[in-house]
């Protein structure tokens, strides 16, 4: 149900028919300009003192366009279906000294423009600068483009490819500061092609015009997928030869030693008395698990979606669409694995374990998204929402996301059974002996966070640069081979570390487990400062802001999931293990 409702949204918001007739006028909408290295600062395309066709018709868009930062307007040039066009002149234009600098400005950041035409991206500059081997920057010539041809290929009755072309020689120099006039002239040529309308979109992905890099990276992916076996396996081996021996030994001394057991035996057996003891703060965990658990299952309904094509890359914004409706439809899921969980630590305040569980991970966003938004609204660019756009987010949350919440926090309490701890645990905890420095947490963490993090490194590159780049990520088939081996090694690696401490006769594994897979998040997160300054040409306050402030949202979230999956695959470890011996 959850899928089928995110899908028809996602329908409903793609009203595009893609069939013409010769002679019907193709839509082009004009969308945003921006700093080439810097993608995700945009600011409206009239922003620039670019020809406007008189009445500007800004074209009605879904909540995941929003969300995206797309803000189409009519376009000033005017294409019909299979009907070439010469030069034409759209207008003239007296350029004021203000007006002047502002494209002076934009040339020197080297923005550049985006346009949609029947749904097909079209990217170019705005101008180009001349010199800039010099070493005097008045010596520049700034040269604006003010001639656009459009190369059109169309196949049947639809289109298929489109491409702008500027005509560098006749740019127009505007290195003055002087009031000029400059006529924007555009031309089309239409041109039939064999490219069926289903492969249109091939030319977009990086791997399409690059086979060489797919190659690449599924070379990458074979090699993650057999370091994660590797592993796992070296490590299951040894785990199951020392497991094997400790419960020969633990059943050898139950039956001919009980009665002759030293105080200073050591291992995990002796303090089963203690390992289910509950831990501090069992409201926190519960609602880190409850939100964990929502946002891994919005992640496994997202690659569905993604792997049946839902979100093929001219359907702007489908993504954001399905994160919002799909978080709002899965917060039951959180409300009741949350209540479910905390009712069986024995916990009494169980609204409000709801509470927290609701705002554990959408508060810090809401948080995060205040101050962005605000600085947005500074820098006058698009990716401030509009109101209406904030209100709609707000109803869905407090009309669906809420009352399902409180749905399945109550279904959740009211089926809870008692928690199945193996070992009765004693009323008096036992002493927990020193431990050396790398057996502390964060010691433990770094290991535990490092082994999954070098499993999806390669791909969370090319992740990056779909995101905070102008790459279109397309192969979603690799990005899901790439969970489930994190998925895989998240949990094996905090399984291991958990027995480790067990070992050392540490109990509190809880909170341990749980932070052994999340640290993963961490990682990422400090990928982050490595990819900002090495690897993009992101610069500015506002990039920085944007950039830090929304992959700590993200590796908030994936802390938390990941930490789901480290705590679950540790309790179900941990009580195997105790079952299998006899506890007295």
């Amino acid at each position: 149900g959850v899928l089928l409702l995110a899908w028809a949204a996602i329908a409903l918001g793609s009203d595009h028919n893609h069939v013409y007739k010769a002679g019907d006028l193709v839509p082009l909408y004009a969308n945003k300009v921006g700093p080439f290295r810097n993608p995700s600062e945009t600011y409206r395309y009239y922003y620039l003192p670019f020809c406007s066709p008189g009445d500007i018709e800004e074209k009605k868009e879904a909540l995941g366009e929003v969300l995206n930062g797309d803000r189409l307007v009519s376009a000033p040039y005017k294409l019909h279906f299979k009907q070439d066009v010469e030069t034409k002149t759209v207008c003239k234009k007296k350029l004021t000294m203000k007006e002047g600098a502002l494209f002076r400005y934009a040339i020197s950041k080297s923005y550049t423009f985006e346009m949609y035409f029947d749904d097909l991206p079209i990217w170019g500059f705005v101008g180009k600068i001349e010199g800039e081997g010099k070493t005097v920057p008045s010596e520049f010539r700034y040269y604006l483009f003010n001639h656009l041809h459009f190369d059109i290929l169309y196949h049947d009755d639809r289109v298929i490819e489109v491409n702008a072309r500027v005509n560098s020689d006749a740019a127009m120099d505007i290195t003055q500061d002087m009031e000029m006039e400059i006529e924007f002239t555009y031309s089309a040529k239409w041109n039939q092609t064999s490219t069926t309308f289903d492969k249109r979109m091939e030319k977009y992905s990086r791997t399409a015009s690059l086979p060489h890099r797919l190659e690449i990276r599924w070379f990458s992916i074979m090699n993650s997928c057999a370091i994660a076996l590797l592993l796992t396996g070296f490590l299951s081996s040894i785990l199951m030869r020392v497991l094997r021996n400790d419960f020969i030994r633990y059943t050898h001394h139950d039956d001919e030693l009980a009665e002759d057991r030293d105080e200073s035996e050591t291992g995990w057996k002796y303090i089963h008395s203690d390992v289910f003891r509950y831990p501090r703060f069992k409201s926190l965990l519960a609602a880190a698990i409850g939100s964990g658990t929502q946002l891994f299952t919005l992640m496994v309904f997202i690659f569905i979606l993604s792997l049946v094509g839902v979100f093929y890359p001219y359907n702007r914004g489908a993504l954001f669409t399905a994160l919002i409706l799909i978080y709002a439809l899965t917060s039951g899921v959180a409300g009741y694995t949350s209540a479910s969980f905390y009712r069986q630590l024995e916990g009494e305040f169980w609204i409000r374990n709801l509470l927290l569980t609701g705002g554990l991970f959408s508060g810090p966003l809401f948080i995060m998204f205040c101050y962005l938004n605000s600085v947005a609204i500074a820098y006058n660019s698009t990716a401030a929402l509009p109101f209406g756009t904030i209100m709609l987010i707000f109803l869905i949350w407090a009309l669906v996301t809420l009352p399902l919440l409180g749905l399945g926090g109550v279904a959740g309490k009211n089926s809870s059974r008692e928690f199945q701890a193996p070992c009765r645990t004693s009323k008096n905890p036992r002493d927990i002996p020193d431990l050396a420095f790398y057996q502390g947490a964060l010691p433990q963490m770094a290991m535990a966070g490092f082994l999954p993090f070098c499993a999806i490194y390669v791909e969370l590159h090319y992740v990056f640069a779909s995101v905070w780049g102008h790459s279109i990520y397309t192969i979603s088939s690799i990005l899901f081979i790439v969970f489930i081996i994190l998925i895989i090694v998240t949990a094996f690696v905090t399984v291991s570390l958990t027995y480790f401490q067990l070992v050392a006769e540490d109990y509190h594994w809880w909170w341990r487990a749980f932070l052994y897979g999340g640290s993963t998040g961490a990682f990422i997160y400090v990928y982050c400062f490595y990819y900002y300054h090495s690897l993009s040409n992101m610069s500015g306050f506002m990039q920085a802001s944007f950039f830090f402030g929304y992959m700590s949202a993200i590796c908030y979230g994936f802390f938390l999931m990941l930490g789901m999956v480290g705590f679950r695959a540790a309790l179900v470890f941990v009580r195997h293990i105790y079952r299998a011996i006899k506890c007295e």
